[in-house]
């Protein structure tokens, strides 16, 4: 709860010293401590940094740190390199028109992502709370447009990203069992289903548990791609001239038109969405002022790396022609290249599923968290347990979502791609409010200061990519905006306004005291005042 008390902070020497050794103990100052804070920080006289969370201590109290920077990098690796590698070539191909081009777009996809979390390090290690994209459109613009990014983000597409990663799962575990004939009816829901179940639980119990499952899920799926890049780097050396047909003519048949092009790129973004999901969990992070730019700038080096290597590989065995009517181009390429063993693909695809999904449940929930903590979600969701220190209502949320979209139709996939409209235009504006928040606290300390020119660049480039699919595919775009506009209602409604969030908070008491009795959690926001 916020201090409404009037007194004012002392106006001693030691001003700022005694509010950032406060911090840990109140960290709920009053609007007059705020006020001075921020005009710390604009002036070029005391250049402090705004206490948005001490990144140095853990304090015992809340969300442990115990990320370190290996775990950061494979948390970005394993939620990136999921679904999507084994999806996009067919797409990225289909657009391209050619190998050349087809590799060029992977690589500058992954460059432009490099640019995005460039833009994110900067926002991660100036403002040190967890939640990502809301947490600074939130210090920048307000609780309004920050409620709208939490209410597409947590939601939609959160949850039917692990829905369509949990499907994916069971399909391609189930192929091999099923390989000449269509599985029983449910069996995909139930294994998808059984899946989510799985990883909540593994959140729930541990955050140490669950990154070390990320782990060496994400040692899994780059050992299974390396094996593709090795196998196909040595038919393509050793082997008869079939293997290097793909590169004879390496650009021919182009992109035909800028909206092919567009196309393209944004299935290759697809393939590469999840570079943002750290900045989700900044608060658990060790030292995040040091580990979070170093883990996307090595994640995003080995994902780039990777795919674009991974997609080479494919064409020595793989025609052009086949990886436009093969849109499983892992199973073809096991199929064609390991014989009897050809079933390791599809396990190997599983576990890249797995892993991207755990990623995403992850940092779900921290959205959730985040955003139960600044009033904006139902305050259950900001409690954790007293001694597995994690976010139990907020994970099994999460997992129950995901879990109802199970039970849509194939219309999922359309909500998915409407989706991919808003994320873009979301992050465009976090840029923006990278710029913003140069003008608000201009001589705040930044670890990371990416020049201003590149922001710009990244804001144009990022709203072309917005813009692009309202021609290209205007119903989806429309679904998508229907979806981001719906917000706006619940907002004013519910948070807007005092009356009603005051009779739902009456109506639900009881239901959140059964739930902290249940789970063992407590709300850490009162935990910290005593």
């Amino acid at each position: 709860m916020v201090n409404t008390s009037n007194e004012h902070p002392s106006k001693g020497s030691n001003e700022v010293d005694a509010t950032n050794d406060e911090f840990d103990d109140e960290p709920r100052e009053s609007a007059d401590e705020r006020a001075d804070e921020r005009r710390s920080l604009r002036s070029p006289e005391r250049r402090v940094r705004r206490p948005f969370q001490d990144d140095e201590k853990d304090t015992g109290k809340g969300l442990e740190r115990t990320l370190t920077l290996t775990n950061c990098v494979t948390m970005v690796v394993g939620s990136i390199i999921g679904a999507g590698i084994f999806v996009s070539p067919t797409g990225i191909q289909e657009a391209a028109g050619s190998v050349g081009s087809s590799l060029i777009m992977w690589v500058v996809c992954g460059i432009w992502v490099g640019i995005g979390a460039y833009m994110y390090a900067e926002l991660g290690t100036l403002i040190t709370k967890s939640g990502g994209d809301y947490a600074y459109i939130l210090e920048a613009f307000g609780p309004f447009l920050a409620f709208i990014r939490l209410w597409i983000e947590s939601i939609v597409v959160r949850p039917c990203a692990v829905t369509i990663v949990a499907i994916s799962f069971a399909l391609y575990i189930m192929r091999p069992f099923y390989s000449t004939c269509e599985p029983p009816p449910y069996s995909t829901e139930l294994i998808a289903g059984l899946m989510i179940v799985i990883l909540g639980a593994v959140n729930c119990w541990s955050v140490r548990l669950a990154t070390t499952v990320q782990d060496w899920l994400t040692y899994a799926k780059v050992i299974a791609l390396v094996l593709v890049i090795f196998t196909s780097a040595v038919l393509m050396i050793f082997g008869g001239p079939q293997y290097r047909e793909s590169f004879e003519n390496i650009f021919e048949s182009n992109f035909r038109s800028f909206h092919q092009a567009s196309v393209g790129f944004y299935s290759g973004l697809f393939a590469y969405q999840g570079w943002t999901y750290l900045n989700f969990i900044t608060e658990e992070l060790i030292n995040p002022k040091r580990n979070l730019p170093l883990a996307v700038m090595y994640s995003c080096i080995i994902c780039t790396a990777v795919y674009t290597l991974f997609n080479v590989a494919l064409y020595v065995v793989i025609s052009p022609e086949e990886m436009l009517i093969s849109p499983a181009v892992a199973v073809l390429y096991a199929d064609k290249v390991y014989g009897y063993f050809s079933f390791i693909m599809p396990l190997c695809v599983a576990a890249s599923t797995v892993g991207a999904a755990n990623g995403i449940i992850m940092t779900s929930s921290r959205l959730f968290y985040v955003g139960a903590r600044e009033g904006q979600m139902p305050v259950v969701l900001t409690m954790i347990n007293k001694r597995l220190r994690t976010p139990i209502p907020a994970v099994i949320f999460t997992c129950l979502v995901s879990i109802g979209y199970l039970f849509i139709s194939s219309n999922l996939y359309v909500l998915i791609n409407a989706s991919q409209v808003t994320a873009w235009l979301a992050i465009t504006v976090v840029v923006i409010a990278l710029l913003r928040l140069r003008c608000k606290y201009p001589y705040a300390e930044r670890t990371v200061k990416v020049p201003l020119w590149l922001a710009i660049i990244f804001v144009i480039g990022s709203s072309v990519i917005v813009v692009l699919p309202v021609f290209g595919s205007p119903v989806d775009t429309a679904i998508g905006l229907a979806i981001l506009f719906s917000a706006v209602p619940i907002y004013f409604v519910f948070i807007g306004t005092n009356v009603v969030p005051n009779l739902i908070r009456g109506a639900t008491e009881g239901f959140t005291i059964f739930l902290q009795k249940l789970f063992m959690v407590f709300d850490d926001n009162e935990y910290n005042k005593d």
